[in-house]
């Protein structure tokens, strides 16, 4: 058995296929308009999409000055929203497990310039950007890693259980989120709502049976889901190549079309995540499979030192050639939509409101004892009392 578990299996490649484009900086400005309170016309790589059973979205956009700068900003707040954890956690401030989401910024963001306030997502560990962007805030998720009443959770949820009322989680069991999805989206069509649900997952879930039966009953019914999966190129420690036989994630759903996109340009994460509402709610289509091929350049958590499995100078010369924030400053400042100072401002006013967002989440208390009893229910819906340990042991509400 030891040497079965060190053989190493032949990489499987489909025969011509071509590799998605991953770099952040490719797509080109066509049209700058006579002032910037007009949209500017640029065109993706013609590499950013590939298809399976579909169309690929159009390649030339419009996109604006305050979208531009807007998720600039974003994207600067969310890294240095994780980046704030990393300290805090090698800090011994925050405990457990602490999945970040680290060079994986353009997904996030992009996904939510993308859809609707009242579309839902449900993610699995990497959640922290996505409680941001979809109603939570930065104190929020601090508190909650720090284990304080300010948290998202009332300090009680960690890092993986942290809601708004369209953000359904980070989810701790490996793809158990996706069929939950397909549950929120069977919601969405039963209560004939015009949204839709991104069940989002990891290439280390793509082969998760429920991931499949997910799938399955999405098509049956016609689900206005998306079904997200957020290739890092590893899961865990072990490479999509070791762990896939098809590491084409978007082309895993049998009969439902899938579209794989470059997840390191925000604008074309923007544009595919807008091309899969509209399939699924404008033109009820039913599901359909996207793959955002990103990167992490962390480990898989706080525990993984991520150097283990690939190389430090792989890790390097995707933080020098492929960074979705420096990709996206490059057009900022090459299409004379901001100059370098007017950047350099929004990453102070990032930096500090993180900051601020820290003491602030440090300075909460820690759950109380009686805490343990409140948050069991929904609000509402809870007994008036609860019984402890023992039958003597009863703590009312």
């Amino acid at each position: 058995m030891a040497s079965l578990a060190r053989l190493r299996l032949p990489r499987r490649v489909p025969f011509a296929v071509r590799a998605i484009q991953t770099s952040a900086d490719t797509t080109e400005l066509r049209h700058t308009p006579e002032d910037f309170s007009k949209p500017l016309t640029v065109k993706l790589h013609e590499e950013s999409f590939h298809g399976y059973k579909c169309d690929i979205p159009e390649l030339e956009v419009q996109v604006t000055k305050d979208e531009l700068l807007t998720m600039y900003k974003q994207m600067q707040t969310m890294r240095r929203m994780e980046m704030a954890a990393d300290a805090l956690y090698k800090a011994k401030l925050i405990r457990g497990f602490c999945h970040l989401a680290i060079g994986q910024e353009a997904v996030s963001v992009g996904m939510e310039a993308g859809i609707q306030r009242e579309d839902f997502i449900i993610t699995a560990y990497r959640c922290h950007p996505f409680a941001v962007m979809r109603g939570g805030t930065i104190k929020g998720v601090i508190g909650e890693l720090l284990g304080r009443q300010a948290g998202m959770s009332n300090g009680k949820g960690g890092s993986m259980h942290i809601f708004t009322p369209t953000f359904f989680g980070g989810n701790g069991i490996v793809g158990a989120q996706v069929p939950v999805g397909a549950g929120l989206a069977f919601a969405q069509k039963y209560q004939e709502k015009k949204n839709v649900t991104f069940a989002m997952y990891g290439d280390g879930a793509s082969n998760q049976g429920q991931v499949f039966e997910a799938f399955n009953m999405a098509k049956l019914w016609n689900l206005p889901c998306v079904f997200v999966c957020e290739n890092n190129k590893y899961g865990m420690g072990t490479s999509a190549e070791r762990s896939s036989s098809n590491t084409e994630y978007f082309t895993r759903g049998d009969k439902i079309p899938g579209l794989q996109v470059n997840g390191m340009d925000i604008i074309a994460v923007r544009e595919a995540v807008k091309y899969a509402r509209k399939w699924a709610v404008d033109e009820s289509k039913g599901p359909l499979l996207l793959e955002f091929v990103t990167y992490r350049y962390g480990g898989h958590s706080m525990s993984d030192p991520g150097t283990t499995y690939r190389t430090r100078e792989e890790v390097q010369r995707m933080r020098s050639t492929q960074d979705p924030i420096r990709g996206l400053q490059r057009y900022i400042e090459e299409w004379g939509v901001a100059s370098e100072q007017e950047l350099k401002q929004l990453d102070k006013d990032a930096k500090s409101e993180v900051d601020q967002a820290v003491e602030e989440a440090k300075a909460s208390p820690e759950p109380l004892t009686k805490d343990l009893w409140t948050d069991i229910y929904y609000n509402g819906t809870q007994p008036p009392y609860m019984r402890g340990r023992e039958r003597e042991e009863v703590h009312h509400y």
